[in-house]
């Protein structure tokens, strides 16, 4: 199984790794990457993989998770030849960190605004969606006070300017299910296939169980502003969200 870099040091920007396997000519195993799969709502990284032996590039063009495999997807980049990448090459990947960063500012702001709507409204959440311009966050609520928005807006600023460091921990679901009362805000709650646990702790806000990239700090956010409110149907809110540099 590929080893998961983005883990526990979400700032990585380079890495070396050995191919495992290419299928078609394009589609990349790595042994190890640092690379994001689109998942969860949050986009996947770009950048390139390249070729110790000879430094041909390969742009990154996308990454998925298939069968409980981190897929890259490759092109060759600019002029180098089209000859593929094949296992037992090692390979240097570089992020696209502006991409990556943008993400990571997006994901730990959509963990403090959920956190406060969670807390102040009761509203379990149904959905998110990053984006690098705009992100949303769908949630269940009975009683829609489009005027309370920009309270939480403002306790969610409040949050971010306090500069809460952000921890993560790998665990066994087992143990981590023992250590809390519920391990996501998702509506949806925790697919069972999920053995060894990834948490994301905001030191004194929240600490939930989830895959994906994050800031050291909540100032790093810098700050939020909601953009709109949309009523989707009975108990299915809507909020979209972007970031204040």
């Amino acid at each position: 199984m590929t080893e998961v870099l983005y883990y526990l040091d979400c700032y990585l920007k380079e890495f070396e790794a050995t191919v495992e396997k290419v299928t078609d000519d394009k589609y990349v195993v790595l042994d190890r990457t640092a690379f994001y799969p689109e998942s969860g709502g949050q986009p996947n990284d770009t950048g390139r993989l390249i070729r110790e032996e000879d430094g041909v590039g390969f742009e990154v063009v996308y990454v998925g998770k298939f069968n409980g495999e981190i897929s890259h997807e490759i092109a060759p980049a600019g002029d180098a030849p089209s000859t593929s990448l094949k296992p037992g090459d090692r390979v240097k990947g570089v992020i696209d960190w502006d991409r990556r960063y943008r993400h990571m500012r997006m994901h730990t702001a959509t963990h403090v605004v959920a956190n406060v709507i969670e807390k102040e409204a009761g509203a379990q959440i149904t959905g998110n969606q990053l984006g690098l311009d705009q992100s949303r966050v769908d949630f269940s609520l009975e009683a829609f006070d489009r005027d309370k928005f920009a309270e939480y807006e403002k306790m969610a600023n409040d949050v971010i300017a306090s500069n809460h460091p952000v921890n993560f921990y790998l665990i066994s679901r087992e143990e981590a299910e023992e250590k809390l009362s519920r391990l996501t805000t998702l509506a949806k709650g925790f697919s069972d296939e999920i053995k060894e646990v990834r948490l994301v702790e905001i030191e004194g806000i929240t600490i939930e169980a989830c895959g994906g990239t994050h800031l050291k700090n909540t100032g790093e956010i810098r700050g939020i502003k909601i953009e709109k409110l949309q009523n989707k149907g009975k108990n299915n809110r809507r909020m979209y969200f972007t970031l204040v540099d």
